[in-house]
């Protein structure tokens, strides 16, 4: 295949446009914010299963109070009866009975109002905790969100640039001839860089020197001729640091 040297020599410009936008799809990929957000998703997610945890546990206690205390409603309601009742009775073994009952029914209220103390001072303790988990669920979630805010203004940079390099893309290819387009684009999709220039005997897309034979081959070729590394597959384009 022939082209003028000229032309050829624009590859080297348009080869530049596409190695910039490589680099922006990698540094696209490749944010270290997307690796932040991954952690602080995590961590959101780890800090929300603990505050769940804690909120649960804290129901659990509302529910044991709640359970005590309708217990102790109970044992007054009781006691209150049968207080009404040793007032209004006048047999000695229905008094006895009724006294007796009041005694356990006082010991009872006692216990229960113990217990309730006891579950209250773990419910005061475990709302701390709830408190505490919301507090790290509320930093974690600060922190995810400036995660998230950095990497947009990350990728709003990136999309800038990477417009920016589309739009000189298209300026370049626009005046190059549509068959020596499609064979550097064949190679760039194939080997990541389609042109390279020869400096001296060196490839300047895959950096590696070319040996002798392969050399002769380049230098003994019309300048309008498109020759190829043989390396790297890449177009050598060929100018005075060439060596020609």
């Amino acid at each position: 295949m022939k082209a003028d040297p000229a032309v050829q020599h624009r590859l080297l410009e348009l080869a530049e446009v596409d190695a910039e936008l490589n680099r922006i799809h990698h540094r696209r990929r490749t944010l270290p914010e997307l690796e932040e957000i991954g952690r602080a998703e995590r961590d959101l997610r780890e800090k929300r299963d603990s505050l769940v945890t804690a909120q649960t546990a804290l129901d659990d206690l509302d529910r044991e109070i709640k359970r005590l205390e309708t217990e102790v409603e109970q044992v007054r309601a009781r006691e209150e009866r049968d207080r009404k009742l040793l007032d209004s009775t006048g047999s000695s073994k229905q008094l006895e009975d009724l006294q007796h009952e009041l005694s356990t029914l006082s010991r009872r209220q006692e216990a229960l109002e113990d217990d309730m103390l006891e579950v209250m001072e773990r419910r005061e303790a475990q709302e701390a905790n709830v408190t505490h988990a919301r507090e790290e669920v509320a930093t974690a979630e600060t922190t995810l969100e400036d995660a998230q805010g950095r990497r947009d203004e990350a990728l709003a940079d990136l999309d800038t640039s990477e417009a920016k390099r589309d739009a000189e893309r298209a300026a370049f290819i626009a005046n190059l001839p549509q068959d020596l387009l499609s064979i550097y684009d064949r190679i760039r999709q194939q080997r990541g860089t389609g042109a390279g220039l020869l400096r001296g005997s060196r490839c300047g897309a895959c950096r590696i020197e070319l040996d002798r034979t392969a050399l002769t081959r380049v230098r003994e070729a019309q300048a309008d001729e498109v020759v190829r590394c043989e390396e790297c597959g890449a177009i050598l384009v060929r100018t005075r640091e060439s060596g020609q």
